[in-house]
């Protein structure tokens, strides 16, 4: 299995952290998601225990929440000790209302509204991640006219171009995110915060892309960040308190996706800042990352119910499921790879060619194209694996559809932390 809270039982079943998947279809429905708190709290943990290891626990993980966002994974994180990284105020304010403490947040985002500014400096926002010159004369202006000062950080594109798929690649000079360090944009930006009264600038961020999988982009973005602080030092005078390396750390979608131990990737960076700051007579800022995907991702599947299966032949085979693009729009925005199988036929050869086929009314709504699954029959259950990531976070109400619901498991016990919606939630806002 491609995720370790993954397993097989003896009737042939899939089972997710104790928990049998045909038995949770039985109690919950589909298309449903599972979550399990087994494996985040694992990850939780040894991202943590990176940090004291090479950092002696200066720094810490934020969990970067656009990945999954709901009151209950607020709560873990909040609880295995990691900040939180919000990208909206949607996103702040269920953090908040969570119980995650406001000096923990980090507010990212390449366009912060007036309003979204605001509400995190009226609840003490830790860290505002500034992407530009408009959102820092926002904050100068708010401060004016409240009075309050707000702590910040830069997002810095140190043109370092990681080896992933375009959409999802950003610390390059072509991207809507941050500040340009070669053109000298970044130390403008900089050399303007020192003369404002109402922000105080503690460090700076960058984040190359998503789903990275080799070591050598992150140290080559902190060495160019350390190299950025340096010459802050040298010429402003100012030693600035935090780095920020970001996200985009691999995980295993699909059995060849040859995937990286976080150890290492912690380990390998920590050796460059070090040698870095030792060679420079500089103090090693508090180091922060932002693992999202690499958290939840594999502690997530979706479990669906097998439809029509239509057989084409010397064309393809056509799987149809309850769900769709609605709850997992990620095939169709970037033909993302997934592993999939029949949850409760898991033992059965999985020689059948199958493309998976959603319900809404589009061409393009597919799950997979061309992937081997055990030989489907109506009513069996389709199990996508690491859609823990980036599926209920971007699930829409396409086709008036229904969010399915999500249950969160944990050594065979599982619970609702997300409620199915209702035809009626779907014309709540209607007028």
């Amino acid at each position: 299995m491609i995720s370790d809270c993954l397993t097989i039982n003896s009737q042939g079943h899939l089972v997710i952290s104790g928990c049998d998947t045909v038995e949770l279809v039985r109690e919950y429905g589909t298309p449903l998601y599972v979550m399990s708190e087994d494996k985040i709290r694992q990850v939780c943990r040894r991202y943590l225990s990176s940090f004291q290891k090479n950092y002696d626990g200066y720094g810490c993980p934020i969990y970067a929440s656009k990945a999954f966002s709901c009151k209950e994974i607020y709560r873990i994180i909040a609880q295995e000790g990691l900040e939180t990284e919000v990208v909206s105020g949607g996103e702040l304010y269920t953090a908040l209302l969570a119980g995650v403490p406001a000096e923990k947040i980090h507010f990212q985002g390449n366009n912060k509204t007036p309003d979204e500014l605001q509400f995190a400096v009226e609840k003490n926002v830790g860290d505002i991640v500034v992407d530009n010159f408009y959102e820092l004369e926002l904050l100068e202006a708010l401060g004016e006219r409240t009075g309050k000062k707000a702590s910040i950080s830069f997002r810095v594109k140190p043109g370092i171009d990681a080896h992933t798929h375009e959409f999802i690649r950003t610390g390059q000079i072509d991207s809507k995110f941050g500040l340009d360090l070669q053109s000298g944009e970044a130390l403008e930006a900089v050399k303007k915060s020192q003369s404002m009264k109402f922000v105080s600038l503690k460090g700076l961020h960058c984040h190359i892309g998503s789903q990275i999988m080799e070591k050598e982009p992150f140290v080559h973005a902190a060495q160019v960040m350390l190299d950025f602080f340096f010459r802050l030092k040298k010429e402003l005078g100012i030693t600035l308190e935090h780095l920020n390396l970001g996200g985009g750390f691999g995980i295993k979608y699909i059995e060849k996706d040859d995937t990286i131990p976080y150890e290492d990737y912690m380990e390998t960076v920590s050796r460059a800042v070090h040698k870095k700051c030792a060679e420079a007579d500089y103090p090693i800022p508090k180091i922060y990352i932002e693992p999202g995907r690499s958290i939840v991702g594999e502690a997530g599947i979706t479990l669906y119910t097998v439809g029509a299966v239509k057989e084409i032949p010397q064309v393809r085979n056509y799987v149809s499921i309850d769900g769709g693009m609605f709850e997992n729009p990620r095939y169709a925005l970037y033909q993302a790879e997934y592993t999939c199988l029949l949850g409760n036929r898991a033992n059965d050869p999985a020689d059948y060619l199958a493309t998976i086929a959603g319900k809404c009314c589009e061409s393009g709504d597919l799950i997979q194209e061309n992937t081997l699954i055990q030989k489907p029959q109506s009513g069996d259950i389709l199990a996508v694996l690491s859609t823990g990531a980036y599926n209920y976070s971007m699930a829409s109400n396409y086709n008036r559809n229904p969010r399915p619901a999500c249950v969160m498991v944990s050594k065979g016990k599982s619970r609702v932390i997300i409620r199915r919606e209702t035809y009626e939630d779907l014309v709540l806002n209607d007028l």
